[in-house]
């Protein structure tokens, strides 16, 4: 099989364009490939099999496997070779290694040509641009291969779990699939640092935005093409954070991902920081938090256009962005919970300067407990939009009723007994709203946002 050797460059602003004047046709997200997207491959539906002989009779790569370089000159080579090798050992479909150079200032490009006129199944593309969820996002766009991998230059993770990274993804029974470097199986040297860092950034993940995947950036990852003509066009972050967005938007569409556990041996020569990627990676989840709950991004529609498996569309989507641990959902109902009785507080003395207690306290807990069941139906239980918003809020203000109840009750038998300081009214309702939270958790959890069929 005999490939191009285009180089890419940044003449159009979203777009790739082929430098060697190959015929382009345009796709999803205004994005140009190169030679047009073949119809064995933007006729695919998620959950279907890929039909890898037929590909194969027509000249099309199954699989294209990225490699992001940057002033990777030394190491290259050797890198590519080893894929290379590795895949026309395993692989038994035709395959792809795409090269790309992300705005290289040494000679990281002439090396990559070079591999590509040498080893038919190798291409270089350049990018005037740093990042690599810029060059995966633009790269993978422009494949006509219906499988699409990355992998970081060092071949950290060993090559073996590459086929179990591809299997499930060309069989229909999967959407994506990740190496983990956190399952008990996997097998992992790096230092400390490194470990504390990559631990604490998926427990956040876990923690405050429900994920359900364990390892967001090992760099080993795979998504089939018609997932990823979806769901790219909606990715912003241009550097490390890409993987957690792709990963979490796929999560919150329903979509099927498959863990791999991998074996993995940190490079002690790595140019990554890792203290400042971990930071962007934090701006990162606060602002794919923002663009999800501001509705920049059409999680509607994208369910709908990707909905597969046994359930159908309406339950997929009910059913999305709900896949999490009772212990997350514990975390951040802690959290939220936290927040609402600082201000209900707050709210409570303010009302007392000018108004009774029992006044004060159903004035202070009715604005928190709306202002509760907004953060709890959003970050804790994951639902999304409209869907059943009315029904939500009728039934949180039945739970409120009841924490009113018990708060109110404690507060008119404390005046029963003595005259109390408005300190030790504001003890005693603090004491009641926490007594209450366990039965607030419960109902919320199976009565108001339980997944409804």
């Amino acid at each position: 099989m005999t490939l191009t050797d285009p180089s890419i460059t940044d003449a159009a602003a979203g777009s790739l364009a082929p430098a060697s004047g190959e015929p382009t046709a345009q796709a999803a997200g205004g994005v140009v490939h190169p030679g047009g997207l073949p119809a064995l491959v933007s006729g695919l539906r998620p959950g279907t099999a890929i039909d890898a002989h037929a590909l194969d009779a027509a000249g099309i790569p199954v699989l294209d496997v990225t490699v992001p370089v940057y002033n990777e000159e030394e190491d290259l080579e050797e890198c590519v070779r080893r894929l290379h090798s590795h895949l026309s050992r395993t692989f038994k479909h035709g395959f792809r290694i795409t090269v790309a150079d992300n705005a290289s200032t040494d000679s990281t490009l002439r090396v990559a040509e070079r591999l590509a006129r040498e080893l038919p199944e190798v291409r270089a593309v350049h990018l005037d641009q740093k990042g690599r969820g810029n060059a995966l996002r633009r790269v993978w766009l422009a494949s006509d291969a219906p499988v699409l991998a990355y992998m970081d230059v060092d071949l950290s993770t060993d090559l073996a779990a590459l086929g179990p990274l591809v299997a499930p993804l060309l069989s229909g029974h999967s959407d994506l699939a990740i190496g983990t470097r956190l399952a008990r199986t996997s097998r992992v040297i790096r230092g400390p640092k490194r470990e504390f860092v990559s631990r604490s950034y998926n427990f956040l993940l876990h923690s405050l935005m429900g994920t359900g995947f364990s390892d967001a950036q090992c760099g080993f990852k795979a998504i089939r093409a018609d997932v990823a003509q979806q769901l790219l066009p909606h990715t912003l972050d241009t550097a490390w954070f890409f993987d957690t967005e792709l990963l979490v938007l796929a999560e919150r569409c329903g979509l099927r991902c498959h863990e791999v556990p991998v074996d993995w041996t940190d490079d002690p020569d790595s140019k990554v920081d890792v203290v400042r990627t971990a930071l962007d990676d934090l701006r990162g989840m606060y602002r794919l938090t923002k663009d999800m709950a501001r509705g920049r991004i059409p999680l509607t529609e994208l369910r709908d256009a990707l909905a597969r498996g046994p359930l159908p569309a309406g339950e997929r989507a009910a059913e999305a962005g709900r896949r999490q641990s009772l212990f997350g959902q514990l975390a951040r109902f802690a959290a939220i919970g936290l927040a609402s009785t600082l201000a209900y507080a707050a709210l409570f003395v303010l009302g007392r300067e000018f108004m009774d207690a029992q006044a004060s306290n159903f004035v202070a807990l009715l604005i928190t407990a709306v202002a509760n069941t907004v953060a709890n139906r959003r970050f804790t239980f994951g639902v999304l939009g409209a869907e059943r918003l009315g029904r939500h809020h009728l039934e949180g203000l039945i739970v409120f009723g009841l924490g009113w109840a018990l708060t109110a009750g404690a507060l008119a038998w404390m005046h029963t007994v003595a005259d109390p300081a408005t300190w030790l009214e504001l003890g005693i309702l603090v004491a009641a709203n926490l007594a209450a939270t366990a039965l607030k958790f419960l109902l919320f959890r199976h009565w108001v946002f339980r997944r409804r069929t």
